[in-house]
């Protein structure tokens, strides 16, 4: 879903590593995904976006492997993290993942902080500081960051790791126990079915607690009129000739979401052909087996003017 959020916003490169996490398990699947970006693309640079917590300098690791192997075609520019200071109070860690992150991070960005007061953001320093970090930070001005400060790293702290330096870390931990993951499907069983029902996909998306659903993404096909969280009119569903829906790309966190449609040169995944409504939901630990059950059972997810089937699977 966001490699096609990213095709749809004219970015010309994306490869996925899919099914599992970049840090632990597919880190090996990196330098297969950086060569092909070489070789078709020949871009300046590459950004690396893992989601939610993260170990940076297992990924470290391998550019700086990488680099070595191959004269230096890579270079390892820094590790950036983003803090929601909107949403972050409640959602701070201080794990040892958390930690771990923080201990090989360059640059902290502090985003959506305009609308919150200044003792939020004090908060937030003070909960970095239980981190005991002395890492530099910037505010972004209304998601925006300087291409030259994030591209401007030169990172120090992890540019120069390598395996004799990094044992200490053990990396044996299982950070993806910290949240969990269902996927859903939806499919039509008729010529009736347009779509997603748009009234019941609100409805959804405006009561779902943001304590236990952290966040919502999905691609499906609309007939109706959908609306974003933050308007208060709706968005037209923009149809081709004699077409009766169209595709979207929904991405929801923290009570807001924002419907983007997706471009008709956009390839998706062999995995969502049929599907009317394919989309993950990032859950609090012990929350999905409730949410399986809602899902299921809330009529949340039907189909618009047709039968449909509902396929929900815990996946971590």
């Amino acid at each position: 879903m966001d490699s096609q959020l990213a095709t749809s916003s004219a970015i010309s490169g994306v490869q996925e590593l899919l099914n599992g996490c970049i840090c632990c398990n597919l880190v090996g699947q990196l330098s297969a995904a950086l060569s092909e970006l070489r070789a078709t693309l020949r871009p300046d640079r590459i950004v690396i976006e893992t989601s939610g917590s993260a170990f940076p300098a297992t990924l470290a690791l391998e550019v700086n492997r990488l680099a070595r192997e191959t004269g230096g075609a890579y270079a390892l520019d820094g590790v950036v993290s983003v803090v929601d200071v909107e949403n972050w109070k409640g959602y701070e860690d201080t794990s040892y993942t958390a930690r771990l992150q923080a201990r090989y991070t360059d640059l902290i960005v502090f985003n959506k902080w305009e609308g919150c007061s200044e003792r939020r953001f004090d908060e937030c320093l003070d909960r970095l500081g239980d981190l005991e970090l002395d890492t530099p930070w910037v505010k972004s001005n209304k998601g925006w960051v300087g291409i030259g400060l994030v591209f401007g790293i030169d990172g120090g702290l992890a540019r120069e790791l390598t395996e004799d330096h990094s044992h200490d870390d053990g990396h044996t931990h299982d950070h993806q126990s910290e949240v969990e993951v269902l996927s859903v499907e939806l499919k039509g069983n008729g010529e009736g079915s347009k779509g997603v029902d748009v009234a019941k996909l609100h409805t959804l998306l405006q009561n779902a607690p943001r304590e236990e659903v952290y966040r919502i993404k999905a691609v499906l096909t609309a007939a109706g009129t959908l609306r974003n969280s933050d308007e208060d009119m709706g968005i037209p569903t923009p149809l081709a000739d004699g077409a009766e829906s169209a595709r979207y790309i929904l991405n929801w966190a923290f009570g807001r979401w924002v419907f983007t449609p997706l471009a008709g040169e956009v390839k998706e995944h062999s995995s969502s052909s049929g599907s009317i409504l394919r989309m993950t939901l990032i859950l609090a630990r012990y929350e999905s087996t409730k949410w399986k059950k809602k899902l299921e059972t809330g009529g949340f997810l039907e189909v618009d003017g047709g039968e449909g089937g509902l396929v929900v699977t815990k996946i971590a």
